[in-house]
C-alpha cells in the first residue's frame, strides 16, 4: 500500500481541538520522529481541557515517579456519568448477589468498558505514536460509526510504561542527522529494573506499573475487553491478529475463547474489507493463551477478552521483505501483501482499523459483552459450589491407561476411524471424586514466612479476587482452623484465576509433528504462585462458611514483636525473607550479627540451623524493636549468648553484575536487593577485566544471562555492542561482555584472595571456565566437545520442580529441606574429584520432579546437583543451575542468593 500521509489521519482543525500537527514539534507518525512522554502528557491535558468527551484519570506513579494517566473517552453524557457506568461493570463482573434478571437489565443499561493501552514496550513504538492520532479522531469524528460507538462504550486510552517511552525517544532524537536515528542501542532497560519483563509481571505486580493497570483492570473498571497492542508482526506480514494457537490453560471459561475468537475475526475482516493485506493469525506466529502474566493473558483468567496484536513499523521506514511462503493466501493469513517500503504512519492506518473493528464490536455487542462476563463470572461461582472437575492432560493420560484392555463400543457413523473407549470411564476417571477441584483454599496463620504469605494474598488481592479471613476460629473438613486464618473460596468470579494461582499448571506434550521435536511454548509452562512462594495451605473439597470478614485493600504484615525479657540478646528464624533486611539494616550500623551453626532454642522456640543472634545494646534495641513491627517477624529475647559454634556476619561490598542494554534477570535482581536492603553497586564487564577487584568488591554476583553463552551445553543468545561511537561518552564504560580470555582470569584472581562468585543460570557456565569439579550433567559429548542434549531427549521450558536441600549448610540456611525450584532450559551438574572442594547443597533425587508444567526427559535430572558451594583458594564459588531469584517470585529460594552474599565473606574470614 502507499502511506496515507499525516495529512489524512490528522485531519481538519475545526472542532476546536488541537491537531497532533500542531501540538507537537512534529507529527507523531511523521519519519524520523517520536513524540516523548512529556508531550504526550501536555497533549492529553491539551485535549481534556478542550473536549467534554474525555475525562483524565490519576492511576498512580510509575518506577521513576512519572504520573500515569488513563483517558477515558465516551460521549459527553457517559463522560458525565462515569461512575455511575463504572458500578455497572463492576456488578457484572464480579456477578455476586444479582440475578440473571437484574444481570439483563444492567446489562441493557450498562455501557461497554475497552481498555486500549500503548508503550508496554517501550522499543514498540507505534502504539504510542498511535494512540495519539486515535485520541484525536475519536474526539473529532462526525461519522455515524463514531458517535454510536461514544454513545454504546467507554474507551480506557492507557499508557503502560511512561518511563520507557521517555527514554526510547530522548534516545532516538537525540541524533541532529535523522538517517542516522535508533534506539537498538538504549543503554538500560526501558522499564526502571525489568525491562520487556514489565508483560510477564501480571499476576505477581511487583512494578509498581502493573500495579497500577491491574487496579484499573479488576478492581476498579472491569472491562470486557483488554486490548493489549505490541509489534512487531510476522516477517513478510503485517500484523498478527487473534486468534492464538492452542494450547489455552484449561482453567478458563470456554465463553470467553468463543468470543475472543468472535473478536479476532471481526479485526481481520475489517483489515481485508478496506484492503489492508498481511494479517496473520493462529499459525503464523508463536503466541499462545498459556501463562498468566501477561497483560492480555492475565484478561483471560478474569472472564476479559484478551486482545494483542504484533505490528510492523517504526519512525525510521523500513521494507516488508519478500517471503514466499507469506505469498500463498490460507486460513491464517486470507490476504497476502506485497514487499514493499513501509512507513510508520502506514502502521498507524492500520492500528486505526484495528481500534475501530474492536470499538465497533463492543457497540454492537454491547449488552452481550456486558451480561457474558456476568454469565462467566455467575457460572465460576457456581462450580466453586459444588463438586467440578477441570480436565488436563494428565487425565486424558489416566483415562487412556485405563482404558486398556476395556472394551470398546462398536464404531460407526461417518467419524467411526476415531478413537473409541468405554463411557464409563467418564465418570470413572474424569470425575472421579479425588480429582474434583477444590471449593476452598485455607491459609492459617502459622507460616513458615508469614510476610511472604502476606506478599502471595496481595498478589492476589492485586488481580481482584476475593480473600476472607476469619475473625473467629472455624471448623472446615473435619478440621479446626485459629482466628486470623485466610480462605480462598473457588466460588467467585475470578474461580479462573484462584485456581492458576494455587493448582498445578499440566501444559500438555507439544510437538511441532508427530514423533517430533517439541513446540516451543510461549513463555514458561509451570509458575503456580502458591508453590513458587512457599505457602502452607489446605484444600477443601466441600463447602467451607464461618466467621469471615472480606479483605479490603491490600494486607500490611502483622506486627512482630520481642517476645521475652532476656538482657543478652535476640535470636531470629532464618525462614524469614524480613529477617535479611534487619540484619542489613544493623549492618549499615555497624552492629555485629552472627548466624549460629547449631540447632538452639529460646523462649520455648526452638531454631533449626542458622538463626540469626543480635547481641544487645541501647543502638541495636532500638533498630530491632521497630524493624520487628515494620517487618512482621518476631525477635526473641536470650538471657545468655549461644553456646555453639556461631559465624560472625560483617558489612558487604556486592557488585552486581551487568551489561550494555542491560539484562532483565540482572534487573530483577536489583530489584529484590533494593527490596530486602542490601547495599551493591552495578558493575560492568570493562570493569571487571581491569582486575584488583578485592579492593573494591566482596561479593561479584551474576545473574542468568550476564557471562555470553559461547557454545557448548549452555542456553542463551550472542551478546553484541554497538560500536562506541555511535553512544555518548558517558556510557562508553558499559560497553564490552564477559569472556573467558580477559574476564575470567580476574574471576580467580579475585576468588582466590577471598572473593565471593554466584553464578545463576545460565552465568553457572563460569563454573566449568573457573575449573571446579563440576560436569554439566544435561550434556553429551560431541566431536569430543560437550554439547546439549536434543530437545527430544531433554526439554523443559519453564516449570517448576521439587529439589532436596541440605538446610544445615550455610548457603541454605532457611531453606526446607524440599523446595519448588524454578527451571527453564537449566542446567544441572556431576560432582568430580575427590569431594574435598566442592559441596552440594540442593539435589534432584527423583525421576519425576515435576510440581508445575512441562518436562520432557526429566528422569535425567536424578542424582544431579542443582547448587553447589565450591571452595576457590580463600573464596567461594555458589553455582546455582535453576533461577533461584526467577522474575522476583521464587520466594524461599531466595534464601541461596541472600546466604551466599552474606556466608561467603564470612567464611572467607575463618
Amino acid at each position: 500500500m502507499t502511506s496515507p500521509g499525516l495529512a489524512q489521519i490528522s485531519g481538519p482543525n475545526d472542532k476546536g481541538i488541537a491537531t497532533p500537527a500542531e501540538s507537537f514539534p512534529q507529527e507523531p507518525g511523521s519519519d524520523y520522529f517520536l513524540a516523548n512522554y512529556d508531550q504526550y502528557e501536555a497533549y492529553l491535558k491539551k485535549l481534556a481541557s478542550q473536549s467534554d468527551k474525555i475525562k483524565l484519570i490519576d492511576i498512580g506513579k510509575s518506577a521513576e515517579g512519572r504520573t500515569m494517566w488513563v483517558a477515558a473517552v465516551s460521549s459527553p453524557a457517559n463522560i458525565a456519568r462515569l461512575e455511575h457506568y463504572r458500578g455497572i461493570a463492576q456488578q457484572l463482573a464480579k456477578a455476586d448477589g444479582i440475578s440473571d434478571e437484574q444481570a439483563q437489565a444492567l446489562a441493557a443499561e450498562g455501557k461497554a468498558v475497552v481498555w486500549i493501552d500503548a508503550g508496554m514496550h517501550a522499543t514498540e513504538t507505534v502504539t504510542t505514536q498511535s494512540q495519539i492520532h486515535v485520541l484525536y479522531r475519536m474526539l473529532t469524528g462526525d461519522d455515524a460509526e463514531t458517535k454510536r460507538i461514544l454513545d454504546d462504550v467507554i474507551i480506557l486510552f492507557g499508557h503502560d510504561n511512561p518511563d520507557g517511552l521517555q527514554l526510547v525517544a530522548d534516545w532516538y532524537m537525540r541524533n541532529e542527522d535523522k538517517t542516522k536515528r535508533e534506539f537498538r542501542t538504549i543503554p538500560r532497560l526501558y522499564q526502571k529494573y525489568v525491562g520487556h519483563d514489565n508483560n510477564r509481571d501480571s499476576f505477581m505486580a511487583h512494578m509498581p506499573e502493573t500495579e497500577n493497570v491491574n487496579r484499573v483492570l479488576f478492581r476498579e473498571w472491569f472491562p470486557q475487553i483488554i486490548f493489549n497492542q505490541h509489534q512487531t508482526g510476522p516477517a513478510g506480514m503485517v500484523v498478527f491478529v487473534p486468534p492464538f494457537r492452542d494450547p489455552f490453560n484449561y482453567n478458563y471459561e470456554p465463553l470467553l475463547m468463543t468470543e475472543l475468537q468472535e473478536v479476532g475475526s471481526t479485526m481481520h475482516s475489517r483489515l481485508v474489507a478496506e484492503g489492508k493485506g498481511g494479517s496473520g493469525m493462529r499459525s503464523a506466529a508463536p503466541y499462545s493463551t498459556w501463562h498468566n502474566g501477561m497483560e492480555r493473558s492475565v484478561a483471560y483468567f478474569h472472564n476479559s477478552i484478551g486482545l494483542l496484536t504484533e505490528i510492523i513499523g517504526g519512525p525510521t521506514p523500513e521494507t516488508i521483505p519478500l517471503v514466499p511462503d507469506n505469498q500463498l493466501a490460507r486460513n491464517d493469513e486470507p490476504l497476502p501483501i506485497r514487499p514493499q517500503e513501509w512507513h510508520l504512519a502506514d502502521s498507524l492506518e492500520y492500528q486505526w482499523s484495528l481500534d475501530r473493528a474492536v470499538l465497533d464490536y463492543a457497540s454492537r455487542n454491547r449488552d452481550r459483552l456486558l451480561y457474558n462476563i456476568y454469565k462467566m463470572g455467575r457460572n465460576g461461582i457456581e462450580a466453586g459450589q459444588r463438586d467440578s472437575w477441570t480436565t488436563t492432560p494428565g487425565d486424558i493420560d489416566a483415562l487412556e491407561e485405563a482404558a486398556k484392555g476395556r472394551p470398546a463400543p462398536e464404531a460407526t457413523g461417518y467419524f467411526r476411524s476415531a478413537k473409541r473407549v468405554d463411557p464409563g470411564l467418564y465418570d470413572e476417571v474424569l470425575q472421579a471424586p479425588e480429582r474434583r477441584d477444590p471449593r476452598a483454599y485455607i491459609l492459617p496463620p502459622a507460616q513458615r514466612d508469614a510476610p511472604t504469605t502476606i506478599a502471595f494474598l496481595n498478589a492476589l488481592l492485586k488481580n481482584g479476587v476475593d480473600v476472607l479471613q476469619a475473625s473467629q476460629p472455624f471448623t472446615a473438613a473435619g478440621k479446626q482452623y485459629p482466628a486470623g486464618s485466610f480462605v480462598v473460596q473457588t466460588g467467585q468470579a475470578y474461580r479462573p484465576h484462584v485456581l492458576d494461582m494455587f493448582e498445578p499448571q499440566d501444559h500438555p506434550h507439544d510437538e511441532e509433528y508427530p514423533g517430533g521435536p517439541p513446540k516451543a511454548p510461549y513463555d514458561i509452562t509451570g509458575y503456580t504462585l502458591s508453590e513458587q512462594m512457599g505457602v502452607t495451605y489446605d484444600r477443601v473439597f466441600e463447602s467451607v462458611d464461618g466467621p469471615f470478614t472480606k479483605v479490603s485493600g491490600l494486607l500490611g504484615v502483622p506486627e512482630g514483636q520481642i517476645v521475652g525479657e532476656g538482657k543478652a540478646g535476640w535470636l531470629l528464624r532464618h525462614e524469614t525473607n524480613n529477617s535479611f533486611i534487619l540484619t542489613n539494616r544493623l549492618l549499615k550500623q555497624k552492629l555485629p550479627v552472627s548466624w549460629i551453626k547449631q540447632q538452639t532454642s529460646a523462649q520455648g522456640v526452638d531454631f533449626a540451623p542458622g538463626a540469626v543472634w543480635v547481641p544487645a545494646s541501647a543502638k541495636s534495641r532500638a533498630i530491632v524493636a521497630a524493624a520487628v513491627k515494620e517487618l512482621g517477624i518476631n525477635a526473641y529475647a536470650a538471657d545468655a549468648a549461644p553456646t555453639g559454634e556461631t559465624m560472625a556476619i560483617k558489612p558487604v561490598r556486592v557488585g552486581l553484575v551487568d551489561q550494555y542494554g542491560g539484562v532483565m534477570p540482572a534487573g530483577w535482581t536489583r530489584f529484590l536487593l533494593e527490596q530486602y536492603e542490601f547495599p551493591f553497586k552495578v558493575v560492568y564487564p570493562g570493569e571487571l577485566d581491569k582486575g584488583n577487584l578485592k579492593a573494591s568488591y566482596d561479593v561479584l554476583l551474576f545473574a542468568n544471562g550476564t557471562v555470553p553463552v559461547n557454545g557448548g551445553p549452555w542456553r542463551g543468545r550472542p551478546v553484541t555492542m554497538p560500536d562506541p561511537q555511535e553512544i555518548p561518552a558517558q556510557y562508553r564504560p558499559w560497553l564490552g561482555k564477559v569472556s573467558e580470555e580477559k574476564t575470567v582470569p580476574q574471576l580467580d584472581r579475585f576468588a582466590k584472595a577471598g572473593g565471593t562468585i554466584i553464578a545463576v543460570g545460565s552465568a553457572a557456565q563460569l563454573a566449568t571456565m573457573l575449573g571446579a569439579p563440576l560436569q554439566p550433567a544435561l550434556a553429551k559429548t560431541v566431536d569430543g566437545k560437550l554439547a546439549p542434549l536434543d530437545s527430544k531427549e531433554f526439554y523443559i521450558p519453564g516449570a517448576i520442580l521439587d529439589a532436596k536441600v541440605d538446610p544445615t549448610a550455610p548457603l541454605a540456611y532457611g531453606v526446607p529441606a524440599e523446595v519448588n525450584m524454578f527451571f527453564d532450559h537449566s542446567q544441572s551438574f556431576n560432582l568430580t574429584g575427590d569431594g574435598s572442594q566442592v559441596k552440594r547443597i540442593s539435589w534432584y533425587d527423583s525421576a519425576s520432579p515435576l510440581r508445575s508444567g512441562w518436562a520432557l526427559g526429566q528422569e535425567k535430572l536424578n542424582g544431579t546437583t542443582a547448587i553447589a558451594d565450591v571452595d576457590l583458594g580463600k573464596g567461594k564459588l555458589f553455582v546455582m543451575g535453576p533461577e533461584v531469584t526467577q522474575r522476583g517470585q521464587p520466594y524461599p529460594t531466595f534464601k541461596f542468593l541472600f546466604n551466599g552474599i552474606l556466608y561467603g565473606p564470612a567464611s572467607a574470614e575463618k
